[in-house]
């Protein structure tokens, strides 16, 4: 594994058990196995780890948002199922990113903004799909309400989490929140 990949790995546990501010650099690069100084050889401090970690989940996660299947639904549920095993794997990186978020400062904080906005316009135009007669204020609601669940995951006790049928149980839940709109 690369050193920058530890580092990266390493800030996601560090920020998840101390929070950001809890955790120094010489800490963080112990646990990656390099010298805090050493850190800055591949990072320009924690503020560019907390922004990449962010990126990092908006990457994978942004790029689950674009339309791969005709039938509205079969894509909803695709979307869901990704959504649900990123946070299962990223527990930690999904908690971060939660709690974290006001520790962005700029120039991060608005390049993190401006992708999640994407991403999320990227999951109302899923719930748009599926619902075309709903109003816009239904569709943000909706999408909200999905996202709410699917990112709660990262904070359920880990046994839970790894319930086998997981994936299948949110997606049903999502299905049948979008249920609840057609039946109007």
């Amino acid at each position: 594994m690369d050193r920058e990949r530890k580092i990266l790995d390493a800030a996601a546990e560090l920020f998840y058990e101390k929070g950001f501010h809890g955790t120094k650099v010489d800490e963080l690069g112990a646990r990656a196995g390099v010298s805090g100084p050493a850190l800055y050889r591949h990072f320009g401090g924690k503020n560019e780890i907390l922004a990449t970690l962010f990126n990092e989940a908006m990457d994978e996660l942004g790029r689950a948002t674009g339309v791969q299947h005709e039938d509205p639904d079969r894509d909803f549920e695709r979307l869901v199922r990704h959504h649900v095993e990123f946070a299962i794997s990223n527990r930690h990186l999904v908690n971060v990113a939660q709690r974290e978020d006001r520790s962005l400062v700029e120039p991060w904080l608005r390049q993190v903004n401006r992708r999640r906005l994407k991403y999320v316009e990227g999951w109302e135009a899923a719930v748009r799909r599926c619902l075309p007669d709903a109003t816009t204020a239904e569709v943000a609601i909706a999408t909200q309400s999905c996202l709410g669940m699917l990112f709660s995951i990262a904070y359920w006790p880990t046994k839970i989490s790894r319930t086998p049928e997981l994936a299948d149980t949110m997606v049903a839940s999502a299905l049948g929140m979008l249920d609840s709109y057609r039946q109007r």
